[in-house]
């Protein structure tokens, strides 16, 4: 009976983690897009793939992998990271181009992870302020979502600046018709996640959020990532991953923090946590396999 009521509570946390991972969105930068020969075999049919504009990267480029992705079927949505956009003419040339040329409409709108801005813009909401985006009939767009915090924004720790940011994206949607979401980074630890999902929301956001969780991916490989990104206290997860001689040399799985999030979900239904964003740090097939794997084993079963 005993074993029964455990394998019954496995069953149903596995399926909270399919539940949770189902619709998941993912990310690919146009090098490592090039890797995959043909997405449709490896996603979702309709899968949102956000592709990410580091700077450097030619917009050809970003481009003709919207193009790409968009004619295979899927939901595209390209970065406008607002530090490496030259001037409003550059942005509006962006625009024309994803929408022209790849039939797209929609876009993760960010400030960027670049120390000093290129040209005339510094944050998202100088983008979205600029009117070029409703001018192209681009009714979806996402914003950024820092759970940990967000140094650039508020370097004394505080969330003040960055509070209002959001409140103030919030109300832009409302007023134009906007269809947001908030996006955020990756995390190791659900703690964090969850703290500033409930307090947004007692601040009065309602925009859902969509789960930053980083793919399977060596350990060597996450901390590099989770210290270019800045996040904070999930580095304690890793740290403490390290020092354990049993883990240290398997790749990480993101299987407890989502089924931690799904749970938490299941039990919070009222809760602005929708659904999961992956980033591939271990590769998009490795990712890809790994999403998909969860939900058909729910199926299978």
């Amino acid at each position: 009976m005993l074993s029964f009521i455990g394998r019954r509570k496995n069953e149903t946390g596995n399926s909270r983690l399919a539940g949770f991972v189902s619709g998941y969105s993912i990310e690919v930068m146009p090098r490592t897009a090039e890797k995959i020969e043909d997405f449709r075999t490896l996603l979702p049919g309709g899968t949102r793939i956000y592709v990410a504009h580091i700077e450097g990267t030619p917009i050809d480029d970003m481009v003709a992998t919207a193009k790409r992705l968009s004619r295979d079927g899927f939901e595209v949505m390209p970065h406008f990271p607002a530090r490496i956009i030259k001037d409003k003419a550059t942005l509006e040339d962006w625009v024309r181009r994803y929408r022209d040329e790849a039939g797209i409409a929609q876009a993760l709108v960010l400030a960027g992870g670049v120390a000093k801005p290129v040209g005339d813009f510094e944050s998202s909401m100088q983008l979205l302020e600029s009117g070029i985006f409703e001018k192209y009939g681009f009714k979806r767009l996402h914003v950024g979502g820092h759970p940990e915090g967000n140094k650039d924004i508020d370097p004394d720790g505080s969330t003040k600046q960055v509070d209002a940011a959001l409140a103030w994206k919030q109300a832009f949607a409302e007023r134009n018709g906007i269809e947001m979401a908030i996006a955020t980074q990756f995390a190791f630890d659900v703690k964090p996640v969850i703290a500033w999902a409930e307090r947004i929301a007692a601040n009065g956001v309602t925009l859902p959020i969509h789960v930053g969780a980083a793919g399977p991916a060596k350990l060597q490989t996450l901390i590099k990532f989770a210290m270019a990104c800045g996040v904070g206290p999930s580095m304690k997860v890793l740290q403490k991953r390290a020092t354990d001689v049993t883990k240290l040399m398997l790749p990480y799985e993101p299987t407890d923090v989502l089924t931690n999030l799904a749970d938490y979900k299941a039990s919070h239904p009222e809760s602005l946590i929708s659904q999961v964003h992956f980033f591939p740090l271990g590769g998009i097939r490795t990712n890809a396999e790994w999403a998909n794997r969860q939900i058909e084993a729910v199926k299978a079963a």
